[in-house]
C-alpha cells in the first residue's frame, strides 16, 4: 500500500515519529461539527497546547483537498473551524469518495484512528466515542467507531461513550469485538458529562505507565484492534446526572419526532442538549477533552 500517495504528515509530527518522540492524534469533527466558531478553533488550539505542555506532539487529523492530513497548521484549523458544517463528517465508508473527489473531510473517531495508524501514531485523544444508539434494536444505528476499535491498532482515550447512547449495549458490542475497556482510576464506565453510569469496565488502571504497558503488550502479541481508555470528567466539571439525563431524553424524543438518523444524529443531539442546559454541557465537553488530551500525552510519553 502506497500510503504516501494519499497521506501528508506535518513536518513536526514526522520528525517526532522518526525520532521516537510521543505523538497524540486528535480528531477534527469536534472542530467542524462540535461547537460554533470561533470557540471551536480556540478549543482545538488549546488542546494542542495542553498536549505540548505534557511532553508530546499534537497531530490533529483531517482531510483537506482530498489529502489525508496527520498534523494541521493553525491556518488549516482556522479553515475547518470557519467552514463548520460545510465540511462533511467523514467516517470509514466516506474516505474513498472524499479523497477521490479532492474534498475536505472532518474525521470521526473511526477515521482519525485509520489515518493515525497509517501515520504510525499509537495514541488518540477525543471527547467520547460513538456507540450503540438508543433504540438500535429497531434502527440498527451503531457507530462505526466500535468496528474500528476492533480492527485498528490505536489506543483511544476518551471520557467514555457519549451519554446520548445505550451504554449497556455499547459495552456488549465492545466485548463481542474483543475490545478491552479500561477505566482510568475507576471501575465504573464514565458517561461523558458525568463520572458514573452504573456500568463496569473490564479493568481499572491508575497510571500512564500502566496504560502504556497494557497497549505495548497487546501490540507485541500481535493482537488485532485498539484499546479503549475511559477517563472520567474532572469532578468540578461533572454535570448533575438527573439534569443531563433529562436533557438527553428530551433531545432524543425530539430527534425521533423529526426523523433525524445516521451521521446527523450525534451533532443534532449534542446541539439540542447544549440549548436545553443553557450551554453547561458544552462547557463540560470542552473540559473533558482537555483532561483526555493531558492523559494521552502522558501515556504516549511512556510507550
Amino acid at each position: 500500500m502506497d500510503v504516501n500517495r494519499y497521506l501528508d504528515i506535518a513536518p513536526e509530527v514526522k520528525e517526532a515519529l522518526e525520532n521516537g518522540k510521543p505523538v497524540v492524534a486528535l480528531e477534527s469533527t469536534i472542530i467542524s461539527h462540535g461547537m460554533p466558531y470561533p470557540q471551536n478553533v480556540e478549543t482545538a488550539l488549546n488542546v494542542e497546547r495542553i498536549i505540548r505542555e505534557n511532553g508530546a506532539v499534537p497531530a490533529t487529523i483531517a482531510i483537506i483537498g482530498g489529502r489525508l492530513k496527520a498534523g494541521l497548521s493553525k491556518d488549516q484549523i482556522e479553515y475547518l473551524g470557519k467552514k463548520g458544517y460545510d465540511v462533511p463528517k467523514t467516517s470509514r465508508r466516506d474516505l474513498p469518495v472524499i479523497v477521490a473527489k479532492g474534498m475536505d473531510g472532518a474525521t470521526t473517531v473511526a477515521t482519525t484512528m485509520i489515518i493515525a495508524a497509517m501515520a504510525g501514531i499509537k495514541v488518540f485523544a477525543t471527547g467520547g466515542i460513538g456507540g450503540v444508539h438508543r433504540g438500535a434494536q429497531e434502527t440498527m444505528d451503531i457507530s462505526a467507531d466500535l468496528e474500528e476499535l476492533a480492527q485498528t491498532p490505536v489506543m483511544v482515550i476518551c471520557a467514555g461513550a457519549k451519554s446520548i447512547l445505550d451504554l449497556g449495549l455499547t459495552l456488549e458490542v465492545l466485548e463481542t469485538k474483543g475490545v478491552t475497556v479500561i477505566g482510568y482510576g475507576t471501575e465504573e464506565l464514565p458517561a461523558f458529562y458525568t463520572r458514573k453510569s452504573g456500568f463496569g469496565v473490564d479493568y481499572r488502571l491508575d497510571t500512564p505507565e500502566e496504560l502504556a504497558a497494557a497497549f505495548r503488550a497487546k501490540l507485541d502479541m500481535g493482537l488485532k484492534g485498539g484499546m479503549l481508555v475511559t477517563n472520567p470528567i474532572p469532578e468540578e466539571y461533572s454535570m448533575d446526572p438527573d439534569v443531563i439525563n433529562k436533557a438527553i431524553d428530551e433531545a432524543v424524543e425530539e430527534s425521533v419526532k423529526l426523523g433525524i438518523h445516521g451521521k446527523q444524529t450525534t451533532p443534532f443531539l449534542l446541539a439540542k442538549i447544549k440549548d436545553i442546559t443553557g450551554g453547561d454541557s458544552l462547557a463540560s465537553n470542552i473540559r473533558l477533552v482537555y483532561n483526555n488530551a493531558a492523559l494521552a500525552a502522558k501515556t504516549a510519553g511512556k510507550m
